[in-house]
Parts: C-alpha cells; structure tokens; sequence
C-alpha cells in the first residue's frame, strides 16, 4: 500500500508539471487528470486507514522509508560508484536481508543505503523509484533529479519522465502499475489489489485483462472491471504455487479492436511464513573415529522450507535440543546455527571408544525458520552418531607359554591361543594375525585365526617324527589387520611360546621301493626266485621284528617267506591269464612289526612277464565255401591266431595235412604272413569235405597244430550257392564272386608288404 501511494504521490508531482495548478483551488481537472486525482484521492484515503492500523506496532516504528522523498542536483553525468544520496529505511527487524530495485537500471542500492551510478550515466530522468523489500517491509521511496537539460517532450511519458521507472508499460497513456499481493488472505473475495489508469478511456472503450491467472491457467485468479481499471484477486493465493504473474492489460472498443496496450501487468506474491522447516529423512546416520580433534565435523544435516528464500520465512537455524546419554558431558557436540554442520566440541582424549558409556549418541535437531526467532516454525530429525574405533590397542597373548602333545604322524589343530584385544570387535584393528616367527624351519607348522573368537589355531601340516624331533619350542607373534596409530606399538606381550611335545607311537614298516618291479619270463618253474621284499620300521629307537604275509595274489602263483621276504613262485606264471593286464601282474604284501600294539605296512609288487611260445597257433574260420567247378578264382581264405606275442606268433605256415592223394584235390597258397588261401584243383560233387590243415607259428621252437576245416563244395547258379543241407547256409552268387576277388586283395597286399 504505501508503495502504491508513493506511486500516486509521483503521478500528482508530475501532473503538476503536465498541468500547471492541479489541485490548486479553482483549478478543475477533466479526462485523464480527473482519473489521476481520482487514485490520488483514493491513495491517501487507503493510507490513512491503513496508516490507523500500523500505528502502535514495534514501539512506534513504522517498517519501510522513513523519508519518502530526496533530491538529487544534476550538476553533469554521473560517474559510476560516486553515491548520490543516502536513504533512510528500517523495517523495525534490523534490516536483515532487506532488497531493493531501482527503477533507472543505471543505479543500485548498496548495503550502506547510498544510491550510487552502477556506470556513468550522462542523462537521467527527473524522477527514481527505489522499491525497498524484506520479510517485515515493502515501501517506495522518490528520488527527484534537479537541474537536468531540457530535451524535446515527445509525450506524456516523456514529460512526465516515467521512461526509466515503469519498463513494462508499452503505451505513452496507459499506466499499469506493479501489485502485490500477500498470499493466503481471507475471505471475503474478490479483493481490489491495484488500478490501471488510462488516459484515453472512454465509455465506448473497456479494460480487458490476459494472461495466465486470467484467461489462461491458473483461471479466474485475476478480474479487472472493465470501466474504472480496477484489479482484484478472487480467492487465497500460494505463493509456493506462484510466486508471481505477469499478465496483460488492453483498451479494446466494443467491435474488439486494440485501442490501447497491451501493457504488461506484475503480480507479485508476498511470502507469509506457512511452511515448516522439513528434513528429508527423520533419522540421520553419522560417524566420528575416537580421539579426533576437537571440532571435527560429524555430519550435515539440512532442512528445506518452501518459503520465500529471500525473506527470513525461509532463514532456517539448528540448534542440539538433547543429546541421548550426557555422559560424559551433555554438550559432546556443536550444530553450527546456519550451516547445519555437527561438530564434536569433547576433547580427543575424552572421545575414548574404550572408555566412552557408549559407543552411539543420539541427537535431537531442531530446524527453526524466521532466523531463529520465536515465532519460527520448527521441524525436527534426529542423527545418530557412532564413535568408531581406531587401532589404538594393541592384542595381547593371555599366556606367555602355551603347551601342547602331539603324536608323532597326527596333523591337524594341536593348541588354541587367546589373545585380548580391547578395540572394537569385527573390525581390522581387532583381528587377529598370527605368525610363527622362529623354531619351525622345516614349516610343519600353520596358524589360522579363528574368526568367531580371534584365537590362533596353531595346527600341524606336516607330520612330525618323534624319532627326529622329540619336542618344538615355537615363537609366536600377533599382529592386527590394521596398522597401528602411530603413538601405540607392539610390546612383549604381542608375543608368547608354544611348547610342542612329539609322543611317540608305533609307526607300521615302511616297504621301499613301493612299489617293487621286477620282470620274468612266463612258465618258469615252480619255485623259482621273483623277487625280495624289503620293509624297514620307522622306529628305530626301538628294536623290533617284522614279518611278511600277503595280502592279494589274484592268480594264487606267489609265496613268501615270513621272515626274509622272498617271494617264490608257487605256480606257473601264464602271460595269457585273465589276471594279467598289459603283460603285468599285480600282487600285495603286508609287513607287521611286533610292536604294542602290532603296526603294518603294505606294499606292491609289479612282475613283468615276457611271452614264452607255450601256445600253438589254430586257423579260423572252421568253415570255408568253395563251388563244385574247379577254376582260378573258386578259392576260399583261411587265417592264423596264436595267443603268444611276436615273434611266437606270425608269421604263419599253413599247408595241408599229411594224408595221400590231398594236394590232387586241394592246393593251399600263403597270401600274407596270417593267411593263406584254398584252391580246388578239379570239380567235385555237391557235399560237405574235412579238409585236414597243419599251422605253425615262427616261435624258437615252433609249435604246430593239426586242425580241420570243414569245406563245403555247393553249386553256383543264377547268383545263388546251394550247399549240402548238412550244416549249409545259402549265399548268393555275389558272395561266390566277392572271394576270388578278396583272394586277390590278399595277394596285392601281401605283395606290398614284402616290397616295402
């Protein structure tokens, strides 16, 4: 309101100037000069009835300028930073976060209260607004600029000097001056908030107001009747909705052509304190490592107020309401007021972890906007701070020495070693890590941290001999995951002895070599020498006997003597058995001592067998097809096997047997060093024919065998072969055929082995 009024005070000062004797007795305006007067009138009847209200408030202080008029002499430009003048405003709260706008853009406001040239200005208009605004303030102040050089009025606007002060008005005669408006006002609406004056207006013309609050969404928020220019707000506004408008107002005539405008028309919102200071979360984490330096910051914690941030509705303080336990002083942290900051305000000594009632503190944050002062609105979080821990102690063995009995070839966990520790559980600076630092050069021995209780599980890996080493005097050495703090070190009690006693136990023989290979010839007597068994016992501080069984000998061919441990062969040794794998037989011995209580020891015996020529080789098949016409192809093909190896084996000799009068009938001819084939020299009838063979293998001495081979003499015919019913199988033609030309395959390929 008052910067309304000081707006139409500056419209009747530069009336005057217009028209010389406005608002002198006798004087009387019309047209645009009666509208003038008119919310001039108007202005002073609001002031005095607004001005009865304020009066009493602050002790009498009436918040914005208390002087609402200067003069400022224009003796030449302006120079930039030089102060013009110095203003007088208070908005009875101490001027916090007060703004101000100049209407001339070449001027500011500083903090001092001077107007002062933000350039060099050359030329000015007569009159400067400064607009002065804070949470408790909003008030216009003139400024009058004398003695500046005539220039060419080029109309109202010019004359009356308005081009610097009102940048939004687009039209020389329409005055659209800016309005306010204080957000959640009551009932009862519509509320006339400002006025637009116009100079041509007449009753075939009407305001017409656009815009968005007005025609366009937010709807129906902003009226202007259409006569006297009158603005008004039809319900509560939000400023956290919009903090401003800018709409537009326009003259149009009755047929909606444009007659004046449009003209730009500023809304503003001004902020009431409606909105509580909010935290975006309710509880807070933070952490803090004991001992640290006094004003360490913890954490942050930071509210949001939807108020205007440019007024104190929205200038937040934080303030520590309770702190959750006070031990060992109520005041263990700092919030500061405007950055929200924790800080710890203990001493690094205090801030003990070990020696702390706790180790998490709970604080009650209290958010208050209006900078703090009562009437603020509060909101409220809590922030949970943990003090963390340090390495700062080191582990200590609970025991200097540590014992443990062992038997001699056991492994595993022998002896468990505590340690304390005071820093906090589950972390690096308590666990711990343990090494053996001297008595184990031979490494039999390991420690593993046991993580559930932090205790050195000292195991053995290696078996331990008691006949080597009776007893192990181990040092041990504990460490933590994380280093040190520089002002702690390990002392003696980080280490500690382990005294490990071997007890003695009867180890069972050992066999060496295990296992024992030897090679023999297959078939050699009953008997004879295989080989000698050699165990010895690992105990050699005693004195003790050992003696040999065996364990497994699948073909039953072996025998031992029970005290020398010569093994014999008690059967025939046969590289063909089905006991035999790859040429090798396998067999197992048990050596005990006659200790108490006995112990034993196994081992392996591995024979070799080379082949002997012990079986005689046999032809297959036993049955063999021939047709009744003798010529060079009826032939049939026949093979040697031989269960012995090379060279007891092939090649083979295959020739007719012995009785008179065969080779007339019958020819055999070798094909290859396995086969051979049979020819019949002339026809014979249909019938089956024992045909006597004799094979030989190549073994030194050989060995032969008579064998028959039952021939079966058929007619050929049309692609079929009928043989004698007894023990016959059809064959077609195509078989018949097929066996000359097998027989020649044979002889090509026996060919090309003996020329290669």
């Amino acid at each position: 309101m008052a910067r309304l009024c000081v707006y139409c005070s500056s419209v009747v000062l530069q009336a005057q100037q217009v028209w010389p004797g406005f608002g002198s007795p006798g004087r009387e305006p019309d047209g645009f000069m009666t509208q003038v007067l008119h919310a001039w009138l108007t202005c002073q009847l609001q002031v005095a009835h607004v001005g009865g209200q304020q009066d009493g408030l602050h002790d009498g202080c009436v918040p914005g300028f208390q002087v609402k008029q200067y003069q400022v002499a224009y003796s030449g430009p302006f120079q930039k930073g030089q102060p013009l003048i110095q203003v007088e405003f208070d908005d009875c709260a101490g001027n916090e976060d007060v703004a101000f706008d100049v209407s001339d853009p070449n001027f500011n406001v500083d903090g001092d209260l001077n107007l002062v040239p933000q350039q060099d200005v050359p030329y000015s208009g007569p009159i400067v607004f400064i607009h002065g605004l804070s949470a408790h303030a909003d008030d216009m102040a003139q400024v009058d600029i004398t003695g500046l050089p005539l220039k060419s009025p080029h109309g109202l606007r010019d004359i009356l000097g308005l081009g610097q002060m009102l940048p939004y008005r687009t039209k020389r005669s329409l005055l659209v001056p800016p309005v306010t408006v204080t957000e959640n006002q009551r009932a009862t609406f519509p509320k006339v908030i400002g006025q637009v004056i116009s100079s041509v207006k007449s009753g075939n013309h009407f305001f017409r107001l656009t815009g968005p609050g007005s025609d366009q969404d937010p709807k129906g928020l902003f009226t202007i009747d259409i006569d006297t220019g009158d603005v008004s707000v039809s319900r509560s506004l939000d400023r956290e909705d919009f903090d401003s408008y800018e709409l537009e107002v326009s003259i149009s005539d009755f047929e909606g052509n444009t007659v004046e405008g449009p003209a730009l028309l500023l809304i503003t919102v001004i902020d009431q304190n409606d909105n509580r200071p909010i935290f975006k979360e309710t509880r807070y984490t933070g952490e803090v490592l004991e001992g640290s330096p006094t004003g360490t910051t913890v954490m942050t914690m930071t509210a949001f107020d939807a108020d205007d941030p440019a007024t104190d509705n929205a200038a937040l303080r934080y303030n520590i309401v309770r702190q959750s336990p006070d031990k060992p002083s109520p005041n263990m942290f700092y919030i500061d007021a405007e950055k929200g900051d924790i800080v710890t305000v203990i001493s690094p000594t205090l801030l003990d972890r070990e020696t702390l009632p706790t180790t998490t503190y709970e604080l009650e944050i209290v958010a208050k906007d209006m900078a703090g002062s009562e009437v603020g609105l509060t909101g409220t979080a809590t922030a949970t701070i943990t003090i963390t821990d340090k390495n700062d102690h080191a582990p200590e063995f609970t025991h200097p020495l540590f014992e443990a009995h062992v038997h001699e070839g056991m492994t595993g966990v022998v002896v468990n070693l505590t340690v304390d520790d005071r820093d906090d559980p589950a972390t690096g600076a308590w666990r711990a890590i343990y090494s053996i630092i001297n008595g184990d050069p031979t490494q039999s021995f390991e420690i593993q941290t046991n993580p559930d209780n932090n205790e050195g599980m000292l195991s053995v890996v290696k078996p331990l001999d008691y006949e080597a080493t009776a007893s192990h005097k181990l040092y041990i050495k504990v460490e933590n995951e994380d280093p040190l703090v520089p002002d702690v070190g390990y002392g003696p009690s980080s280490t500690a002895t382990v005294q490990v006693t071997v007890l003695d136990f009867n180890e069972g023989p050992v066999f060496f070599p295990d296992p024992l290979t030897v090679t023999r010839m297959e078939n050699i007597p009953v008997g004879s020498f295989v080989a000698s068994l050699n165990a010895t016992d690992p105990d050699i501080l005693q004195i003790q006997s050992i003696r040999y069984t065996i364990l497994r000998d699948p073909a039953g061919w072996l025998s031992v003597n029970p005290v020398r441990g010569t093994v014999n062969t008690s059967a025939s040794l046969d590289r063909e058995s089905p006991y035999v794998h790859d040429n090798k037989y396998t067999a197992v011995f048990i050596a005990t001592d006659n200790g108490s209580p006995p112990a034993t020891g196994t081992g392996t015996l591995v024979i070799n067998l080379e082949d002997y020529n012990d079986n005689a080789p046999y032809v297959v098949p036993s049955v063999a097809r021939v047709c009744e016409d003798a010529h060079d192809m009826n032939v049939a093909i026949v093979g040697g096997r031989d269960k012995d190896l090379a060279p007891n084996a092939a090649p083979f000799k295959i020739e007719l047997g012995k009785q008179p009068g065969l080779d007339k009938t019958w020819k055999v001819t070798r094909v290859n060093s396995t086969h051979s084939q049979i020819m019949l020299l002339h026809s014979l009838k249909k019938a089956n024919y024992q045909l006597p063979l004799l094979i030989t293998d190549s073994g030194v001495p050989p060995l032969s065998n008579n064998t028959e081979v039952k021939v079966q003499v058929c007619v050929c015919k049309k692609n079929r072969m009928h043989c004698s019913s007894a023990h016959s199988h059809s064959a077609s033609l195509l078989v018949l055929l097929a066996t000359p030309l097998l027989a020649l395959l044979f002889l090509c390929f026996s060919s090309w082995v003996q020329s290669s």
